[in-house]
């Protein structure tokens, strides 16, 4: 990676990767493009153009005066959201896609794109979900997911674009605000533990979901993007995740920091119905041999580290 282009770098992954990959490899040598502008040191610390995926040829002219020679995209309609307008999502997630991989094989682009364990539906396996398994989701979003890895192996197979992908598990982070996805009441409840000493979960208990820390999504973009091709074979999918948690364990870890912090339920049937149709738990093994995946933070270190951050904004 030399030159870099990230698309939707406004949202909860791109803030963040803006900046480590400017920290890495230079501020100018990251372009940060979405929809939307804000005073975000993403959107003020670099480059930054203002870009709609849906329109193909901004997307291919933007890269090409910039001369990039990668392109990370994370502009995304998320799960919850989605359902509430699926042609919308299908046309932005799709769509979108579609004219970023175009760009990709126009320039000879290297290519990630961010998977999510929404691609797995109610009969995947839910315990140690394998790397290659049946997905049939019952989400747009996760419908979005599916094609969007088979879309971007088909870029790789036929055109021999450098597409390189993750399935995400739910990411926590205390630089931005939740984003509209099912998992984020993992991330909801740290900022109402701090705020309010409480927190009203709109997932049930006993319902468990992977996740992970930002720090290591952000280590893992940047290892699968660096890693030996030639090494890649789950190179448009890869399962990845550091801890599988339910909301009574979360709230038992932020106790240990909190003693008073209390958690009830209001469960809503929208988000309940898709976090049940996803796994418990996912089989991080071939990101492990295949290019050395190894998150550091678990439970605890994270929600340590969570309340600390969050305290000092």
């Amino acid at each position: 990676m030399k030159r870099i282009m990230i698309t939707g770098a406004l949202g909860q992954i791109g803030s963040e990767l803006t900046l480590r990959l400017r920290d890495l490899y230079g501020a100018n040598h990251v372009l940060a493009t979405d929809v939307r502008m804000n005073d975000s040191e993403a959107a003020k610390g670099g480059p930054f153009e203002r870009v709609d995926v849906l329109e193909g040829k901004r997307l291919g002219e933007v890269a090409t005066s910039y001369h990039i020679d990668t392109i990370i995209h994370l502009a995304a309609l998320l799960s919850a959201t989605g359902e509430s307008n699926p042609v919308f999502a299908w046309n932005l997630n799709m769509g979108g896609l579609l004219n970023a991989l175009e760009t990709a094989r126009e320039l000879n682009c290297q290519f990630f794109s961010a998977s999510s364990i929404g691609a797995f539906g109610p009969d995947t396996p839910k315990v140690q979900t394998p790397q290659i398994t049946i997905q049939r989701p019952n989400t747009m979003y996760g419908v979005n997911k599916v094609a969007g890895e088979l879309l971007s192996q088909y870029y790789f197979t036929r055109f021999g674009v450098d597409t390189r992908g993750l399935r995400f598990p739910g990411l926590i982070s205390y630089v931005t605000p939740p984003g509209g996805g099912t998992t984020d009441y993992a991330v909801e409840i740290f900022y109402e533990a701090v705020r309010s000493g409480s927190y009203i979960s709109y997932i049930a208990k006993d319902t468990y979901m992977d996740m992970m820390y930002m720090p290591d999504a952000l280590d893992a973009i940047i290892q699968l993007m660096e890693a030996d091709g030639s090494m890649l074979n789950h190179r448009n999918a890869y399962n990845v995740s550091a801890m599988s948690v339910d909301p009574e364990e979360i709230a038992a870890s932020i106790r240990k920091v909190m003693p008073h912090f209390t958690l009830s339920y209001k469960v809503d049937p929208i988000r309940q119905r898709i976090a049940e149709s996803w796994p418990n738990c996912i089989d991080s093994t071939a990101a492990k041999q295949e290019w050395g995946f190894d998150p550091k933070f678990r439970l605890e270190e994270m929600t340590r580290d969570m309340l600390q951050k969050l305290a000092l904004k």
